[in-house]
């Protein structure tokens, strides 16, 4: 789930005190939240408040906790590599997380674009505040992501307070006209290769290779998918190998699942700062 959140701060996806993941998302105009522990090395426990249809929020959890996702052609590819596979090891049983709708993809992916992890959770933690709606389960404050009506409904200068770059701002717009347009939507990106709907992203003004490569990794779920020309790659690859590598070449070694490597160097980066299984910053003092 850490590598889901990412950072404490994050306000949507809520890690609590005892080791609950808590989320509230939009269903039809209400708020659902979902309460996901895990009893067991091999179950996960849900609860559900909210009308939404059961079945539809099981299957957005599976998709979100990447529960359904077999690794072995990943595994086995990693334990070839000496300075990888005891990563991979300590991580075992770790899934690709996913995000829940193709627009928190691509406005993760746009605002994540060229500035530090941390810096870019700061704009996202007020772009949430000013737009998004609230809500709250077992006194934990809970975010919920905006949807595409509420982000074209603000102004732009309430956008550019949050930190929100003009360029950036452009991209998102551009991308939110085309999903509501629906000449962006996920049932296109998924009917074609990797390779064809990189392109069909890279499109749109504003999105380029590595923006792309992160929608389709963290929003579409493609794990052929890895944003290879990112510094932070680079930084936790050093960081993990000891040494600079080449990414490319890395992710060519492992295949067709090389998209798994992303998520355990970020894993990596957060253990190494000690915020893997952190309790979040609104879960604070609920204990």
């Amino acid at each position: 789930m850490s590598a889901l959140r990412r950072l404490p701060s994050n306000l949507v996806d809520v890690y609590a005190f005892d080791g609950r993941y808590v989320r509230a998302c939009d269903d039809d105009g209400s708020s659902t939240i979902t309460c996901v522990t895990q009893p067991r090395d091999e179950a996960l426990s849900v609860r559900i408040e909210g009308d939404a249809d059961r079945e539809r929020v099981l299957a957005r959890v599976r998709r979100m906790l990447g529960t359904d996702r077999e690794l072995s052609h990943f595994y086995g590819q990693a334990e070839q590599i000496s300075w990888l596979a005891p990563l991979v090891h300590r991580l075992r049983g770790i899934k690709p997380p996913r995000y829940p709708a193709l627009w928190e993809a691509c406005v993760n992916a746009v605002v994540f674009q060229q500035i530090s992890l941390h810096a870019a959770s700061a704009i996202m933690r007020r772009f949430i505040e000013a737009i998004g709606d609230h809500a709250t389960f077992d006194g934990i404050p809970l975010a919920i992501f905006p949807e595409i009506e509420r982000f074209l409904a603000t102004s732009d200068d309430t956008l550019r307070a949050t930190g929100l770059s003009a360029g950036k701002l452009s991209t998102l717009q551009r991308v939110a006209q085309a999903i509501r347009a629906d000449t962006l939507n996920e049932d296109m990106l998924e009917a074609q290769s990797t390779a064809e709907a990189a392109s069909l992203l890279r499109s749109i003004k504003g999105i380029g290779p590595w923006t792309a490569a992160v929608i389709l990794l963290r929003g579409v779920g493609r794990l052929d998918a890895f944003p290879a020309n990112d510094s932070g790659v680079a930084a936790n690859l050093a960081l993990v190998a000891g040494t600079p590598l080449d990414a490319e070449a890395i992710a060519e070694a492992l295949g067709p699942q090389r998209g798994m490597l992303y998520f355990c160097l970020l894993l990596a980066r957060l253990e190494a700062r000690g915020e893997v299984g952190q309790v979040s910053d609104v879960a604070r003092g609920t204990d």
